[in-house]
């Protein structure tokens, strides 16, 4: 009876589960590993203030007033939160165009040629069909060719990174530069308004044919959108097949082509969905702010995109409250202008800081003995 009482208390610990320091260790674990990605993008925040600070010191402006206006411009009113929502709906949209390929081992930033070249397409398109197509049919068909416009032009991209093992970071740049004069090329010719001399655009799309504002708002359906795409590229990405193959991908070339991952449709297929959000965002700056297409389209939307999507880590759901962050960053640069006499590019220098304080914080992961695994001594 004695012998078998030990191994009857082993059948009945194997058959348990984890005891609950156990269970407590393995979940502080989990935090402290995932906390450093929030904490090292924190501290190149603050990095960048820090700065910002000396700089705005070193021209003789004051730190506390520019923060105030900032916070005045962009979020302290009813108008200037909408105004932000508003300027963040495109940086969703651009950010997801970064976010997903990087999910596959991708560094695009081909965003802002695809916004204006999906937004040009929506214009091209709408043009002819003002007051002969009634608007219910016309705007689904804008917004298919925004998208579809802006998927091909990053999905060029992709292919030749598969095929030719051209480098996506640059093609998907000269690329963008590519699209902006091909739209200049249009507008300023054979697609130009001769009622309009003064900017070279398209026609008016009309009235009709442009997106609403959410009642009681003045911000425009494209900021839902964005949000609720956001959220679905994420289940997409981490919840999904699709998504698990993705990340294999990115993970190692080589071992998804080892294992039968079809890598070549992988790659394509993250890079059109990338140019279809930023094809969608250039659909609502025409469809919601401009009412036709122009040089405005080119308004740097796809390049601070990049910015959003780095400091968010590439994670969908998190891109939306950096790309508000960052909205009214954008929002508050008009007052800003007024009250401090300074440009409105002021706030494309603190991007810059952020940017760059931004790359070189990325050497701080794993240097830190807080956020890893504790040693033998912990377990006990």
């Amino acid at each position: 009876m004695s012998s078998g009482a030990p191994a009857a208390s082993g059948l009945a610990a194997a058959g348990t589960p984890p005891s609950a320091p156990s269970a407590r260790y393995d979940l502080g674990v989990r935090l402290r590993a995932n906390s450093e990605y929030v904490a090292i993008p924190v501290f190149a925040l603050l990095m960048a203030a820090a700065l910002f600070a000396v700089f705005l010191l070193a021209i003789g402006k004051s730190p506390i007033e520019f923060v105030n206006y900032v916070w005045r411009g962009g979020f302290g009113t009813a108008f200037s939160l909408q105004n932000t929502l508003q300027r963040s709906s495109p940086l969703i949209l651009t950010a997801l165009a970064v976010a997903i390929p990087a999910r596959i081992g991708l560094i695009m930033i081909g965003g802002e040629g695809a916004l204006v070249l999906g937004g040009f397409a929506a214009a091209a398109i709408a043009v002819p069909m003002v007051g002969v197509v009634p608007p219910i049919v016309t705007i689904p068909v804008m917004v298919a060719a925004a998208v579809l416009v802006g998927a091909m032009w990053v999905g060029i991209a992709g292919y030749l990174r598969y095929a030719r093992g051209v480098n996506e970071t640059i093609s998907s740049l000269l690329l963008t530069y590519i699209g902006i004069a091909i739209m200049n090329f249009f507008v300023e010719g054979v697609m130009r308004d001769a009622s309009n001399p003064n900017k070279p655009s398209t026609k008016p799309i009309g009235d009709a044919y442009m997106v609403g504002y959410i009642p009681g708002t003045e911000v425009h359906w494209g900021f839902p959108v964005g949000v609720l795409l956001a959220v679905a590229l994420y289940i997409l990405m981490t919840r999904t097949t699709f998504g698990f193959a993705a990340r294999v991908t990115g993970g190692n070339f080589r071992a998804a082509l080892a294992q039968g991952l079809p890598v070549g449709r992988l790659i394509v297929g993250c890079a059109m969905i990338a140019g279809g959000c930023a094809g969608l965002a250039g659909y609502f700056e025409v469809a919601a702010i401009q009412g036709r297409a122009n040089a405005s389209l080119a308004a740097g939307y796809g390049f601070t995109g990049i910015l959003v999507s780095f400091l968010a880590r590439h994670n969908p759901v998190v891109i939306i409250p950096v790309a508000i962050m960052f909205g009214g960053l954008v929002a508050s640069g008009g007052l800003i202008q007024r009250r401090m006499g300074m440009p409105d590019a002021t706030v494309l220098v603190l991007q810059g800081l952020i940017f760059v304080v931004l790359l070189t914080s990325e050497t701080l992961y794993g240097r830190f003995a807080i956020f890893r695994a504790g040693d033998a001594k912990e377990r006990t």
